[in-house]
Order: structure tokens, then C-alpha cells, then sequence
């Protein structure tokens, strides 16, 4: 059997979630709809939107469903600008931290070629951190062109997790709104958008337990947003098009038990966690850890999250030998498997080229056990070891 240790990629359905799912696929219903199944499917809509909104400290009102952290991403970033700059053509300027995900790194570089936007970028330190100061300097630099601060709650290869809040308080001081990518924060850290002060979250349902294809991005209720679709005016006119009223509730199932259980999971993946990183380093090599470490640490590194460093290696062939032994890992990003460069996340923390080439991201989640961490360190070895034979020989 094959040891997952994928989760940030994509985490198995908690069975809450698949039960409320297939129970709801097997009912009619469109919750536009005015008649009996109409108002049936929008009360779980709306129920779903109450309990989703209580597990992230946010009003129902301001949870808006989408597709996934994608389009959430797209819908927080390209319809703030277009807001934004439709009422001061001066602002065009975007803060964003280097070690975003693609989807919002790809997204700002289109705004850039195509709308005119312009871009300063918010520059980490050796752990992936995004200083307070930072964002002031940036920000300070002219106010008045800045129209959005975007800076992930928590990264998706390394797991460092980020100050929001204090971000949130420096630009409202100057009246600028934050966007925050909190895909894998939801159900594995404390996470309150009202409390946290920033303007727009980003959630995806797969990430948690829910199933791949729903999300969320939570707006606060004066946030200025132009919709990337038209059409039937659903989600406050923000967000056009029939509501999956299945994954839905299925969203909701699962971030309220993810989000319930949260402290219990989190001592019991730290454990993990902590497990595998001190044998795998333990075995010598150079093999590190990417990111913040330190033993126990549950507030600045996500506590599934083990990125290693393999010196020497390709980490596409640490994947595929770990893979044929199998253990399923990644070498980061899902979104960009198989592309052969390092990762931009790495090389923005001041790894080496070569060191970066060689990373490995492992993460847990609700279904990973003590066997799964054994079964990755008693690979890891072999597979060091045949990588390394595999570059010298090329």
C-alpha cells in the first residue's frame, strides 16, 4: 500500500464530507430556483455558507463560493485592481510577496502585460518570512499608487506562516486592502478573518477534506470587486453561475470538522512531523530542512509540513524512486508537477540553484500515520542514493 504523503496537494474526503455530498447529489435542485426543490437546495446553501463562515470568524454575507483557491485568487486579485483603478487610475500598484502560488504570481504578471498594472515585490528572509517593515517600506515608497497588499497565510511548499495580521494593520493604516491566500491554513491553524483584519481570504475545499472543485473566497461586505463572470448575478453580483449545492455542503462538512478537531490533528501531525524530519536529517547528507525549523514548533511552520533539502539530487527522481518504493511525495507545487526548474519559492529564500533542485515536499494530513513516516525514511536512503548516481552520471 502506498504510504500518501501528498496532503497539501490534495487530502482524502473526510467521510463527513462524502456523505453529505452523496446524499445531496441524489436530490433535484437548482437554488436559484423559486419552487419547493429550489428553496430546498438554497437553505442547504445557505446553511453551508452560516457554518463554513463560523469555522474562519467571518459573516455569511462575506463568504462568496467559487470553484476553488484559484479562482479565488484570480477574483480577489484581478477584481480588486479593475475596482480599484476604475475609481483612481493611480493606483496600480501591487504588493506581492515573492513565494506566492502561481495563482496569484501568474495572475499578477497578466494584470502586469495586459492592464497596466505594476508590481513590487515583497522580498523574504532565509525562513520564507515576510517582515512588517517590509510591507511599510513598500508601501511608503508612494501610497498613493498602491492598490492591494497580497501576501499567503501560510506557504504551500515550505509551510512558513506568515504575520497577516500585522501585514492587515500596517496597510489599513495607509487605506489599502490585503488579500491573503489562506489555502492551507483552513483546518490546520486558528484562522479568524474578522480578527486577522485583512479584506480577502482565499479557501479551497480539497485542501481540508472537502472534495476538489468547491471554494471560497471570504470578502469583507465593502470590498470593491469586478467579476471575472456574468451572467445569472449570484454571490452578492460578484461571482456568476449555478451553485454546487453538493460540494457545497460537502465544504462545509469538512471545514467544520477539520476546524474542530484542529488542535488534536495538530499536536498529532506535529509529532509526525517532527518524527520524519530529525531521522531523514539524521541520515546525513546534507539533508535538511526547508523553511523555519524547530522541534515542536506549532505558530510558524504549518505542522504537516516537512520540506526537505536532498543536496546532490533532481527532486523529479527523489519523486519517482520514492514513488516506485511506495511513498507519494512532491517536489512542491502540484500546480507546476513536471516542470524542470527549481522552485521559485526556494530560490526566493536564498537556497542555492543546486540545492533548490533538490527539494522534497512532504506533507501530512488526517489520514497519515506513524507506518507512513517509517515507510518514507526507510526509502529515502535508497532512493538519495540512486539520485545522486542518476546527476553525477548525467
Amino acid at each position: 500500500m502506498t504510504a500518501y504523503l501528498d496532503h497539501a496537494a490534495t487530502t482524502p474526503l473526510l467521510p463527513a464530507a462524502l456523505a453529505a455530498m452523496t446524499q445531496q447529489l441524489a436530490t433535484v435542485g437548482n437554488a436559484s430556483s423559486l419552487h419547493t426543490a429550489g428553496r430546498s437546495a438554497r437553505r442547504v446553501v445557505e446553511e453551508s455558507r452560516e457554518a463554513i463562515a463560523r469555522a474562519v470568524g467571518a459573516r455569511p454575507s462575506e463568504v462568496l463560493f467559487t470553484s476553488g483557491g484559484t479562482e479565488s485568487d484570480n477574483l480577489a486579485l484581478k477584481g480588486t485592481y479593475r475596482a480599484r483603478v476604475a475609481a483612481d487610475p493611480a493606483r496600480r500598484r501591487l504588493l506581492v510577496a515573492t513565494t506566492e502560488h502561481h495563482a496569484v504570481l501568474d495572475c499578477v504578471e497578466y494584470l502586469v502585460a495586459d492592464e497596466g498594472a505594476e508590481v513590487t515585490w515583497l522580498h523574504c528572509d532565509a525562513d520564507g518570512f515576510v517582515g512588517v517593515d517590509t510591507v511599510r517600506a513598500a508601501i511608503e515608497r508612494d501610497p498613493s499608487t498602491v492598490c492591494l497588499v497580497s501576501v499567503m497565510w501560510a506557504n504551500n511548499e515550505v509551510g512558513t506562516v506568515q504575520d497577516v495580521a500585522g501585514i492587515a494593520a500596517v496597510a489599513h493604516e495607509y487605506g489599502v486592502p490585503v488579500h491573503t491566500d489562506a489555502v492551507q491554513a483552513v483546518g490546520h491553524l486558528p484562522v479568524d478573518f474578522t480578527a486577522t483584519g485583512v479584506d480577502l481570504m482565499a479557501v479551497s475545499a480539497h485542501k481540508l477534506g472537502g472534495p476538489v472543485g468547491v471554494g471560497a473566497l471570504v470578502a469583507r461586505r465593502d470590498a470593491r470587486l469586478v467579476p471575472l463572470v456574468h451572467g445569472g448575478g449570484q454571490e452578492r453580483q460578484v461571482r456568476s453561475g449555478t451553485l454546487d449545492t453538493a460540494g457545497i455542503v460537502a465544504f462545509a462538512a469538512a471545514v467544520t470538522e477539520s476546524v474542530a478537531r484542529l488542535e488534536a490533528e495538530r499536536d498529532r501531525l506535529v509529532r509526525l512531523r517532527d518524527d520524519l524530519v530529525v531521522r531523514a536529517v539524521a541520515l546525513g547528507g546534507g539533508i535538511r530542512p526547508g523553511g523555519p525549523w524547530q522541534r515542536g514548533d506549532t505558530t510558524r511552520r504549518l505542522p504537516g509540513n516537512a520540506h526537505l533539502i536532498v543536496p546532490g539530487c533532481d527532486g523529479d527522481s527523489l519523486l519517482y524512486l520514492l514513488d516506485a518504493a511506495g511513498v507519494a511525495v512532491s517536489t512542491g507545487s502540484a500546480c507546476q508537477a513536471g516542470v524542470p526548474r527549481p522552485s521559485h519559492v526556494l530560490l526566493a529564500m536564498g537556497v542555492p540553484e543546486g540545492d533548490a533542485a533538490g527539494a522534497l515536499r512532504v506533507t501530512l494530513g488526517h489520514t497519515s500515520t506513524q507506518a507512513d513516516v517509517d515507510a518514507f525514511v526507510d526509502a529515502l536512503p535508497a532512493a538519495v542514493q540512486r539520485a545522486r548516481r542518476a546527476r553525477e552520471a548525467s
